[in-house]
């Protein structure tokens, strides 16, 4: 369960200095205003959860069901829907805007983004293997994977073999990360230490 959730974008990486003139690596994250857009409840939904909505988009491309749900809840069309279960639900009721002001600066948060995008990897670049040998004649294996399934026995490849495939693209929390600074004016959120994905990437920010 969480206190509180914000939906927020990457803005970069910086660096801040403490009052003992000490610098911290900090990611800077705009940070809502998120609208409430729906309250569920165990009778009607089975479970408890409040969902909230971030960044506005043209009528043009919602869908006439996303319309209606929004047109219900007296918000604008938004981009980006996240629920989240929430410790207390009588915190919450539709239409509340939750902003940066809900979190304090110490306050450890979990980030969750979708991690930087690679492309098809070999074994060396995804899984950090070591090559094969570059000298006493061998020509062609040295980013080569090695044996994977054998010819008599096992005579398969293993579930979970380690292979070339697709890389990064995933869904990464990253967890208690602290908050060293908060500005309310630019819904701005300064967070100790890196958080997953690239400049402009959505995060999901959690309390």
């Amino acid at each position: 369960m969480a206190k509180t959730m914000l939906i927020g974008r990457k803005i970069g990486m910086t660096r801040i200095f403490n009052e003992i003139g000490r610098d911290i690596p900090v990611t800077v994250v705009t940070a809502g205003p998120c609208t409430v857009v729906q309250i569920k409840n165990e009778k009607k939904d089975g479970y408890p959860g409040v969902q909230i909505g971030f960044e506005n988009k043209k009528d043009k491309h919602t869908t006439k069901p996303s319309a209606g749900h929004f047109k219900k809840a007296g918000a604008e069309n938004m981009k980006y829907l996240k629920e989240f279960v929430p410790e207390n639900g009588e915190d919450f009721s539709i239409g509340d805007k939750i902003t940066v002001d809900s979190f304090e600066v110490g306050d450890d948060v979990d980030v969750r983004g979708t991690s930087k995008g690679k492309g098809f990897a070999g074994v060396m670049k995804r899984h950090g293997f070591s090559g094969g040998r570059k000298t006493h004649g061998k020509n062609s294996v040295m980013r080569a994977g090695g044996s994977v399934g054998a010819s008599a026995s096992p005579a398969r490849i293993f579930p979970g073999m380690k292979m070339p495939g697709r890389m990064g693209g995933n869904t990464v929390c990253t967890k208690n990360l602290t908050i060293v600074r908060i500005d309310s004016d630019n819904n701005q959120l300064f967070i100790k230490g890196a958080v997953p994905g690239g400049k402009n990437g959505v995060l999901f920010i959690t309390k």
